[in-house]
Order: structure tokens, then C-alpha cells, then sequence
């Protein structure tokens, strides 16, 4: 049965290219916060290490898990499959490991949905224009523009979940972006009060959506 001593679970999501990656990493090195590592069918960046980023595995193993009803939360992306196992974040929770998860919204979403009996808190991040976020694409995929467009045109959907978070944060500069989640972070376990301007991010939302 889970306790007072437990862990606390934390999710990031954000549209494509927003930093939640970059985030979730800075966030692991603070003392008892540990990353939820996914599985995924996709193929590796060359930044990217096995048993490290993500579980890659294939479709066929993926659907395995899926039919054993191993996931906590997994989703179809950009054609490909994303998922969290729940056992190994279930022992870090006991462990009193406050977990991170590096997901999108549909995972958030089958999260929030299994109301397990620990305490949840979830961010959603936003760039700071879609100018900057275009061109945080067209770094990450130079070798193919059409694939930057294909997860701009996703934003638009996307960046519509963020009404379902407890926060959402804009990535306008890194540090601060990291200050101001652990801040609230801080706020939320402490009972403290809590810098967070709801009008505000409405309308950034409307800006990023007009």
C-alpha cells in the first residue's frame, strides 16, 4: 500500500521540439528523481543509447507487452509506439523515488485515468513562439524539412491538451524553464505558494494558436 514515504510522480509533456527531453534529463540529476525509461519502436537518434533513453524494441515484442498488460500508459506516435512498463516504476514509487516521465499527453492521459494511490503531478510545456519551435525542428530533422512540418502541424493539436495539466511552463530560456519547475515542484510538496499565472499562459496559448 503506498505511503507517505513514497515517491511522487512527475510528467512532462509538450509538443514536439519544446524541450521535455532536455528537461526531464536536468530534472533526473537532482538527489531522488529518477527518469521512468520507455519502450519504443522507433529508431535511435545518434545521441541516443539503448537501456539508457529508451527500450527499442520492435513492433511485434511491443504488442507482446500491450496483450500482457505490462504498460502503465503507451500511445501511437508519429507512427510508432511509445510505452511505460508499470512494475519498475511502481518499485522506484516504494523505493520513495519521485519518478519522472517523459511522455505526451495521451499517456498523461492514461495515467491520470488509472488514479493509482501516489501523488501526480503533471507539466506541460510550451515554446515560446512557433517561429522558435520551427526552427528548434528544422535543427533537430536538417536532413528532412518534411518531417519538421509533419510535427508542426501536430502542435496545432497538441498544444490544445494543455488546459489538462496541473502547470504548463514555457521554454523560453532553459534555466529558467528548470527554476520555475522545481519551484513549483517545491511549492506543491511543501504546501508553499505557488508563482503560477493561469491568464498569463491563456494568452500565450491563444498567441501560439491564432
Amino acid at each position: 500500500m503506498p505511503s507517505e514515504k513514497d515517491g511522487v510522480m512527475i510528467i512532462l509533456s509538450s509538443p514536439s521540439g519544446a524541450g521535455k527531453t532536455t528537461l526531464v534529463k536536468k530534472l533526473s540529476e537532482k538527489e531522488n528523481f529518477e527518469i521512468s525509461i520507455s519502450h519504443t519502436t522507433r529508431q535511435p537518434r545518434p545521441n541516443e543509447n539503448q537501456n539508457e533513453d529508451y527500450f527499442f524494441i520492435d513492433e511485434s515484442d511491443f504488442k507482446r507487452l500491450i496483450k500482457n498488460q505490462e504498460f502503465l500508459e503507451y500511445a501511437k506516435v508519429f507512427n510508432n509506439f511509445y510505452g511505460t512498463t508499470r512494475t519498475p516504476v511502481i518499485d522506484k514509487l516504494n523505493k520513495g523515488k519521485n519518478v519522472l516521465f517523459d511522455i505526451d499527453w495521451q499517456g498523461a492521459d492514461q495515467i491520470k485515468n488509472k488514479k493509482l494511490d501516489y501523488k501526480l503531478i503533471t507539466f506541460f510545456i510550451l515554446p515560446p513562439s512557433k517561429e522558435v519551435l520551427f526552427e528548434r525542428l528544422t535543427k533537430r530533422h536538417s536532413n528532412d524539412n518534411q518531417i519538421a512540418e509533419e510535427r508542426m502541424k501536430q502542435f496545432e493539436r497538441d498544444v490544445l491538451h494543455w488546459i489538462n495539466y496541473d502547470y504548463v511552463v514555457i521554454n523560453n530560456d532553459l534555466n529558467e524553464c528548470y527554476l520555475k519547475i522545481t519551484n513549483l515542484i517545491n511549492a506543491v510538496l511543501n504546501n508553499g505558494s505557488k508563482d503560477y499565472d493561469i491568464d498569463y499562459i491563456r494568452a500565450h496559448v491563444e498567441t501560439l494558436t491564432s
